[in-house]
């Protein structure tokens, strides 16, 4: 039970980084993809409603998390504390700024994306950072900390082209266009590849912590597991479906 809550884990924590690293980088690219209004509004649009099944990963991870490694999450949660306050800060401003869009609110709400977007891929990286750390349940080094998250937020930018490619239209889809190569073959290589190194990278930091010696008692493992991997399919079948038809029916976002 301990090998499978492990590889649950991960599969969740790399379903989250792939799919919700790809929104917070067209948020960072909002103001190079929007230069207007309408441009910016349609920037946004491509966000809608994917990046809500998209935390639906990260909620997963952390469920799993605490419930099948309640010692660790405690020692993460409490010695990164530094570290997540930035990232749940970020996270809370990019989703506020995208629900104001959503009611019709105009530039500040898109600078709050956008702004938030910037603070929550720096979290990540920072987060990262530490997680490849000697220790990784305490802050890592400045140097190590400053190099890793410029590569983070370089990594998402890339890989929120990539997504650019694939979701928008129009202007800013020429302007995504420029920088991952004509067509939408260029736009799904770009995004294969930023996925696959984004996968390896969140792989390698989650293999840094300590789970199998933190694991829960084998009672807790019996409930949790089955439920985690019941929970699998639908989550995956839901994501397809809604990913499928947001791409038939070109979601937009009804309010300017």
């Amino acid at each position: 039970m301990e090998t499978l809550a492990v590889a649950l884990l991960g599969f969740f924590f790399v379903g989250y980084v792939v799919l919700g690293g790809a929104d917070l980088g067209l948020g960072m690219l909002l103001p190079y993809l929007g230069r207007n209004r309408e441009e910016r509004h349609r920037t946004v649009s491509a966000i809608w409603p994917l990046f809500l099944a998209n935390e639906v990963w990260l909620v997963a991870a952390a469920g799993l998390f605490i419930g099948a490694f309640p010692t660790l999450e405690g020692e993460v949660f409490s010695g990164l504390m530094v570290v997540f306050v930035p990232l749940l800060a970020g996270w809370m401003i990019r989703d506020a700024g995208l629900w104001w869009r959503a009611a019709g609110s105009g530039p500040a709400a898109d600078w709050l994306v956008c702004g938030g977007s910037w603070l929550a891929a720096g979290g990540w990286g920072w987060l990262i950072a530490s997680l490849l750390n000697d220790s990784p349940t305490e802050p890592t080094s400045l140097g190590l900390g400053a190099v890793t998250t410029l590569f983070v937020l370089l990594l998402f930018l890339a890989h929120g082209l990539g997504f650019a490619a694939l979701r928008l239209t129009g202007t800013p889809l020429a302007r995504a266009l420029r920088l991952t190569g004509r067509g939408g073959r260029g736009g799904r290589h770009s995004l294969l590849l930023t996925s696959l190194v984004s996968a390896t990278l969140a792989v390698l930091a989650g293999a840094r912590l300590p789970l199998s010696e933190h694991a829960a008692s084998d009672t807790a493992l019996t409930l949790i597991v089955p439920l985690s991997l019941a929970a699998l399919p639908l989550l995956l079948a839901a994501h397809l479906w809604l990913w499928r038809l947001v791409s038939r029916t070109g979601f937009r976002l009804s309010s300017l």
